[in-house]
């Protein structure tokens, strides 16, 4: 499994929703999108863009839900309705790859959402690449809890903030573990950045940039290295000669 994708831009994606009873596979029946929480990356650097909605669903949260997310019928009256920000919220997935943590939920309901606009409309996949972030940590972690919260304490990442499931922030805590969790070593981006401003993006380190040169040893450097070896072979085994 090639867990780096190839894809230049990607969009972290997290959803809340009305309840969280699944019934019928994949397909949370019933349910609909209150939330939406995006963070853009390009060539695996946070851009500091991102798309945030609150969604009236029409419909009644179920209590479990709110213990959940903390979201209200109170809290989401007043937004608006899902086909009035649809363009929009197409607009910033449109041709990127989306990195959803158990992705298949957060898709199911947004191939729902697109078909009560248009019942013969595209799907999630017609408009963008999906990557299942869940499907990567099992992979790299088989047999442990790969939920967020046991990847953000396994990769070190800060999610004290998170008393409640919450799809904007949930989304940045996920971009700072996928990125980790799929980067190897990595380097906080502080180049790029204006002065006075906090670094906010991580990204791969390119060796090849820094063209580095090697510098072989003299002879003479060689024949003092063998002396200082010789001293040290004298007061016992010798490992950086190995064995005889």
């Amino acid at each position: 499994m090639n867990i780096i994708s190839s894809a230049s831009r990607q969009v972290i994606l997290d959803t809340e929703t009305t309840g969280m009873n699944q019934a019928g596979g994949p397909v949370y029946i019933g349910h609909r999108i209150i939330e939406i929480g995006c963070v853009e990356v390009i060539d695996r650097k946070l851009t500091g863009r991102t798309y945030h909605q609150y969604i009236n669903p029409g419909q009644a949260i179920d209590p479990e839900a709110i213990e959940v997310h903390g979201i209200t019928d109170e809290r989401v009256a007043k937004e608006p309705r899902f086909h009035q920000i649809a363009q929009e919220f197409i607009d910033f997935i449109d041709g990127a790859e989306i990195v959803a943590h158990n992705a298949p939920f957060d898709i199911s309901f947004m191939d729902h959402e697109f078909a009560n606009l248009q019942p013969n409309g595209p799907k999630t996949a017609d408009i963008c690449g999906i990557l299942d972030s869940l499907t990567v940590a099992k992979h790299l972690h088989p047999g442990q809890k790969n939920n967020l919260d046991a990847l953000c304490k396994r990769y070190g990442i800060d999610n004290s903030r998170r008393t409640y499931h919450g799809a904007l922030l949930d989304a940045e805590i996920l971009a700072d573990v996928y990125l980790i969790m799929t980067g190897g070593q990595i380097k906080f981006n502080l180049s790029n950045e204006k002065a006075g401003q906090e670094a906010g993006g991580i990204q791969l380190i390119d060796q090849n940039e820094f063209n580095l040169k090697v510098i072989s040893a003299t002879a003479d450097e060689l024949v003092s290295h063998d002396q200082r070896l010789d001293l040290v072979q004298k007061s016992g085994k010798c490992l950086w000669r190995g064995e005889a």
